[in-house]
Formats: C-alpha cells, sequence, structure tokens
C-alpha cells in the first residue's frame, strides 16, 4: 500500500505545477452531482463562503488525480464519489461518478435502508417470522437453511447486513414486495442511475446518494439509524474504506464483491473535519481490497488537511 502511495504522492508535485483552475471534474457540495445528490436537502445560500477558493478547488484536483493513478497502477477502472457533510465550506468530488458498474452486494444497501426504515415507523417488526423457500437459495456466508425454516426479521437483517449473506437478502426482498419494491425504495432515495437486482448494476454516484440520504434523516431519521447502523458496522468485510481510516473513526458500509468488480460505499464518522462519504466502485483489479484501502487513505489525508 505505502509504495502505491509514494507513487501517487510523487506524481502529484508533477500534477499541481500544471494545473489549470479550469478543472471540470471538481464541484461544491451546493451545486450538488448532476442528479442531485444532496436530494431535497434544503439549497444552501451562494453566500461567497460556499464558493470553492482556487487553492480549495486546486486540492480536490489534486486528489483526484492521485486517485486516478491508483486506478492505473491497477490497472483497474473505477468510479469515486466523495460527499463532504462536516467542516467548512462542504465539497464533492465526482470522478467517473455515473460510470456504471456491477452493483454486486450493494444492492443490499437499499434493502437494509428500508428494512430500518419500516421498523423504524413501527410498520415492520424485528420480531417478524420470514421462512426460507427453496427459491431463496443463493450461495454465501451461511448454509444453513432448510425448506420451512423461520426467521426472525432482525435475524435476517444481521445476516445480510454484516456477513452479506445471500439467502438472508433474497428472503428479505421477496418478504419485502420483490425487485420492483427494492428497485422503488432505492430510486425513491437517490438511486436514478442504478437497476438493483437486475441486471444489478450502480454507480458510485447513487451508492453516495443513498448513503447522503440515510446521514442527513431522509430515510427513517435517527430511530433508523440506530437498527441500521449496527448491521454495516465491523461486519465481516473491514479490508475496504475501514482499512484506509484509522481505528478511531467509524464506517458504515456496504461492500460488494464479484470477480474483479468489487465496491464500497461508506459513511464515516468521526473525520478530521466531520462525516463524509465515500463510495468506490471498481472492476479490473487482481488486488481489489488494497485499493480501495489506498483510495479511502488519501481520502482520510485530504480531509486532514482542509
Amino acid at each position: 500500500m505505502e509504495k502505491r502511495l509514494a507513487a501517487a504522492l510523487a506524481g502529484l508535485a508533477a500534477f499541481l505545477a500544471g494545473f489549470v483552475l479550469g478543472f471540470t471534474g471538481v464541484r461544491s457540495a451546493s451545486a450538488g452531482l448532476p442528479t442531485g445528490l444532496l436530494g431535497s436537502a434544503p439549497a444552501p445560500s451562494s453566500s461567497p463562503s460556499l464558493i470553492p477558493s482556487p487553492g480549495a478547488a486546486s486540492r480536490l484536483a489534486a486528489l483526484r488525480q492521485q486517485i486516478v493513478e491508483l486506478l492505473e497502477q491497477e490497472t483497474a477502472t473505477g468510479g469515486v464519489t466523495l460527499v463532504e457533510l462536516g467542516g467548512p465550506s462542504p465539497q464533492t468530488l465526482s470522478l467517473n461518478g455515473d460510470e456504471s458498474f456491477v452493483a454486486a452486494s450493494t444492492y443490499k444497501l437499499p434493502l437494509l435502508m428500508r428494512e430500518a426504515q419500516e421498523v423504524a415507523a413501527g410498520r415492520w417488526s424485528p420480531d417478524d417470522q420470514l421462512c426460507y423457500e427453496e427459491g431463496d437459495y443463493e450461495e454465501g456466508y451461511y448454509d444453513d437453511y432448510e425448506d420451512g425454516d423461520c426467521f426472525t426479521r432482525e435475524e435476517l437483517d444481521e445476516r445480510a447486513g454484516i456477513a452479506s449473506d445471500n439467502t438472508a437478502a433474497r428472503i428479505l426482498v421477496r418478504e419485502d414486495g420483490g425487485p420492483s419494491a427494492l428497485q422503488d425504495y432505492a430510486r425513491a432515495h437517490g438511486a436514478t442511475e442504478s437497476a438493483f437486482w437486475d441486471p444489478n448494476t450502480t454507480t458510485s454516484d447513487d451508492l453516495a446518494r443513498l448513503l447522503v440520504d440515510e446521514a442527513e434523516g431522509r430515510a427513517g431519521g435517527a430511530a433508523a439509524q440506530r437498527y441500521l447502523y449496527p448491521l454495516l458496522t465491523h461486519t465481516d468485510y473491514e479490508d475496504g474504506i475501514p482499512a484506509g481510516v484509522p481505528a478511531r473513526a467509524t464506517v458504515v458500509h456496504k461492500i460488494g464483491s464479484l470477480g474483479t468488480e468489487l465496491n464500497d460505499a461508506g459513511l464515516v464518522m468521526g473525520g478530521p473535519h466531520g462525516t463524509y462519504v465515500l463510495s468506490i466502485c471498481t472492476s479490473g483489479s487482481d488486488d481489489g481490497w488494497e485499493l480501495l484501502a489506498d483510495i479511502s487513505q488519501v481520502v482520510w489525508r485530504f480531509e486532514a488537511g482542509r
């Protein structure tokens, strides 16, 4: 990891020497991403303090270049979206943010967001009994399903979140109204470019929009967060975004992995200047977890320098 970071930092100096302020890959938080990254949140005022200074713009462009170099070193393609939710003059950065990638298990993010929202509202209960049917099976973390076996909703949520178990998620999708209900919920919370479940594609911008909606209370508020966050924290898959930040930070995240397709979308709490959302979609890397951790680490260092 350190070798790769050193190479990225070396290239950074050369990049800054030739930097042009007309770079178009950097957006202010007030501008949002093309399809409204900040959802229905009130638009910030047009105060000059919300307009990125040339220095802030150059730092964001330098971060973008570091991420590009990390992807190139792995001969991987990737989409990366950063949304700052705290600190002074929050900014966003989107690198290939609307490019489509295999979603893999990241479809479980909107699935579990809906679970948390409905439980928090009292419409569903953690004690609901949901039963396995033969068509629900998909190879995954658990292999203890038999026809007619029933599980509590909370147990299936924990399996789908912490262990990213596929069969548990399939039971939940079926019981919650099927793939169309999952897609409708995801779209309502900002994932307008994704086709979850079938053909199961997403973008880094969409995954970021989902987490921003959750963090800003538009998916059930604090009660839903209290149910959801433990399902996506200290999971069985912590080698991506969490591996790139200090242990004192809390990362609420959902990964997706299928061959060399590897994604991670996280809400990083306890950052140097407040909470931020980082979503990463990659394809083609032979060392994908390390790549995700490297990207997470350079973003943390960027945040520390704000």
